[in-house]
Order: C-alpha cells, then structure tokens, then sequence
C-alpha cells in the first residue's frame, strides 16, 4: 500500500524525476478510459466500502483493496481521472508534452466535474484524493498472460502546494503507469457526455460508461443480461435488489444520449440500450443547461 504523500513541503524523488504537466482551464472535452469504464474497478456506494472487489472472467482478474481509514474510491472519485485522462488527451491531441506528474488548481478540477467550487467542495476533493491513493489495484489487464498482475494506485501520491500565509495554490499528483499508458493510447479512450456528472447515483454513473463503452453509437446498440451486469459492477447488493435498482433506472431513463428497455428472455431479465438521434443542438443546449431534445420512445 502506498504511503499517503499529502501536503509534502518538497517534491519527493518520484516527482523529481518527472516533468510536471500543468492542465488547462476552459471547455474540453470529457475522456474516460475504457478500461475504467468495462470492469469493476470503484465502489457504487455513498457509504464507505472496505470489502474488496474480488473479480475474475476469463483472462481478466481484477482485485481492488481499500483501507479501513479512508475507504475504497467510488465512481464520483473517479471523476478526478476523467479530469487527467481529458487533459492528457487535450494536449497529446495538440502536440504538447504530457506528463504522470500533473498540476491544477481545486478549482480547475471542481468546475470541470460541475462540483461546486466552494470550501466544501474542496474538501471533498481531497478526501477524494486520499481515497484514491490508498486504494490498491492488482489486475492482469493489459498484462502478458492471464497470471501476470499489475498492482497499482490510482495515484501514487499527491500532495497540496501552499503560499506562504497557508492558503491553497494548487495540487499536484502523479498517476500510476498503468492508467497513464492507457489514456495516451488512442484506442483506449472515449469522449463521454458532460452531462454524465449530473448523474447522482452510483449505479447508473456505473451504467452510463457501460453502455458508453459497449453500445457507442451503433445504430442497434447493444444488451447485457442482467446477471452479468450485476457481476461486473462489483456491487454489494444481491442480485434482486440490482435488478430492481435497474428497472428504476430503465424507468426513469436517466443515461444522457440513450434509451434503456427491458426483456425478458426464457425467465431471464436483460438490458438492451441504443444510442439516440443525434441532435446538432445538444452541445449548446447542454451550456444553456436545457433539456435534451431526443426522448426514448
């Protein structure tokens, strides 16, 4: 487990040894890495979560430990890797160099995951970013032969830069190899909708990058069984409460940019989504914070 690194007066050897990349503000786009967004790897909870994830399919293994001080990272923490692998995108696209070392200020950070940017909001980012530095990731993902295991942090350490009187300047991190190869592959990342981090619930935050990840814009989209979906969240509910938590969803229709239904296939439930029409519109609506205009028929 990786010792917690907050609020260093000075830049340990790691970072010593890294360019620092500083993000930018302004309006990019969201990118999430598929990998985070296909397996199990966050707890769906608002509650903390200590039992690990434990999961095997196939070649894929994925164990996720966390610390009983700070919990397992959820899906909202995970927002703060949406943020890096957006602004790793940005300027990979551009030319500019990148870098696991990696500078912002709260604010920067806050806005782009439509947080509110106030003292609260703050410190529920650093929260979150102790919860993802001591949370523990072991995973045969991207490693040669199924036995072979990558063990990491979502980041390694981070720490608080502070003027002279004590007042915040900035943060900086550094995020593991693993997510860091990832996000520069091109293949490896999708553009997802801002509306994604309106979502308030775990699972269908957790259901979107699913559905973004499998059914993209395929024009007949895609279907999950429900067991299986229920086995890749990794969620603590049984499988009669992930189902009826699903229902809801589907009921609701909550996924920005798709439409959920149901069916039931010789006494099994499964989940079928599609991408819906395209509107030329949606980015400025989304600014001006209006509706969509698609609906699910």
């Amino acid at each position: 487990m990786p010792t917690r690194q907050t609020f260093a007066p000075k830049q340990t050897l790691a970072a010593q040894q890294l360019d620092l990349f500083t993000g930018v503000g302004g309006d990019i786009a969201a990118r999430d890495a598929q990998d985070l967004m296909a397996w199990p790897f966050f707890s769906l909870a608002k509650s903390k979560r200590v039992k690990p994830i434990d999961f095997r399919m196939g070649e894929v293994s994925i164990l996720v430990e966390a610390t009983a001080e700070h919990g397992m990272a959820t899906i909202w923490d995970a927002d703060v890797l949406i943020w890096v692998a957006s602004q790793i995108v940005e300027a990979r696209d551009a030319g500019r160099p990148t870098s696991r070392l990696i500078a912002a200020t709260p604010h920067e950070i806050l806005a782009f995951t439509r947080r509110g940017t106030g003292k609260a909001g703050y410190d529920r980012l650093k929260a979150a970013l102790d919860r993802l530095q001591s949370t523990s990731i072991a995973t045969s993902i991207r490693q040669r032969g199924a036995r072979r295991r990558h063990r990491f942090s979502w980041i390694n350490e981070w720490r608080e830069r502070l003027d002279d009187k004590g007042r915040a300047l900035g943060i900086e991190m550094i995020v593991p190899d693993w997510f860091y190869e990832g996000v520069h592959d091109r293949a490896l990342v999708l553009t997802i909708d801002p509306a994604y981090f309106q979502l308030t619930g775990g699972l269908e935050r957790w259901l979107y990058r699913i559905v973004r990840k499998h059914g993209g814009k395929q024009k007949n989209g895609w279907s999950f069984d429900i067991a299986h979906l229920h086995l890749k969240s990794g969620a603590l509910s049984p499988l009669k409460r992930f189902a009826f938590e699903m229902r809801d969803i589907v009921k609701r229709q909550p996924l920005p940019g798709y439409c959920l239904t149901l069916e039931h296939q010789l006494g099994r439930e499964r989940l079928n989504f599609v991408a819906l029409p395209v509107d030329p519109f949606d980015a400025a609506r989304r600014r001006l914070r209006l509706p969509p205009v698609g609906k699910c028929m």
